[in-house]
C-alpha cells in the first residue's frame, strides 16, 4: 500500500479478517482499491476500500457504467464485476445520492437512463435482485409510474440531463431489452 491510501499492481490483494478471527484474502481483478477513511464515533477506525472508479456512499460502493445493456446483460454484468449486483436502493439517503451521481455523468442526450436492480414477475410482482421485499411505500417512482406492466417489467432511474430537480421521482419502468446504463453496487472492504 503506497501513502495515498490505494493498493496498486496487476491485481489487487487486500487482507481482511473473517468472521471468526481467520483472515482471508480479497483477490480481485481490479487495478487500484482506494481507502475512504472509515470513522466511526469522532475517531478514524482504519479504512474502507472502493475499487478504483468506484464512488463511496455509506457502507457500499457504487459503480456507474460508460457502455449500455439490456436488463438482463445488466445483471450478469454486475455480477460478473467482483460479485457486485444491480444496486438495490434502501434509503432515501441512497437514493439521492445515486440520483445526484448519475446527474454528473448523464449525457446530451434528452434522458439518460440507469438500470437498477429491480424487476416485475410475471406475475406483476415486483422483485429485488437481491431479495429485499418490495415495500412501495420506499421507492421514487415518476408519477404514474409503473404503468404498462405487461411488457415493461424492468425499473430504471431517468435523469434528465444535469440540471433534473427531481431527485424523488425518477423511477420508470421499461422494456428489459431496452439498452441503459447501469448502477453497479459492492459492500465496502474493510481493512
Amino acid at each position: 500500500m503506497n501513502r495515498r491510501g490505494r493498493v496498486s499492481s496487476g491485481t489487487a490483494v487486500v487482507f481482511l479478517h473473517g468472521s471468526y478471527g481467520q483472515s482471508k484474502t480479497l483477490l480481485q481483478n481490479a487495478t487500484e482499491w482506494y481507502c475512504v477513511s472509515n470513522i466511526s464515533a469522532g475517531k478514524q477506525e482504519g479504512c474502507v476500500y472502493c475499487p478504483k472508479g468506484w464512488k463511496h456512499f455509506q457502507e457500499k460502493c457504487y459503480y456507474l457504467s460508460a457502455d449500455k445493456m439490456s436488463w438482463p446483460e445488466s445483471v450478469q454484468n454486475c455480477t460478473g464485476m467482483m460479485g457486485s449486483q444491480l444496486v438495490v436502493i434502501n434509503s432515501k439517503e441512497e437514493q439521492e445520492f445515486l440520483f445526484n451521481l448519475a446527474k454528473e455523468v448523464s449525457t446530451k442526450a434528452f434522458e439518460t437512463k440507469f438500470y437498477i436492480g429491480l424487476a416485475a414477475s410475471e406475475s406483476g410482482q415486483w422483485q429485488w435482485v437481491d431479495q429485499t421485499p418490495y415495500n412501495k411505500a420506499a421507492t421514487f417512482w415518476k408519477p404514474g409510474e409503473p404503468n404498462l406492466l405487461f411488457a415493461e417489467k424492468c425499473a430504471a432511474i431517468h435523469v434528465k440531463g444535469k440540471r433534473d430537480p427531481n431527485t424523488y421521482s425518477n423511477w420508470n419502468n421499461v422494456l428489459c431489452f431496452t439498452s441503459c446504463y447501469r448502477i453497479c453496487e459492492l459492500t465496502v472492504k474493510y481493512v
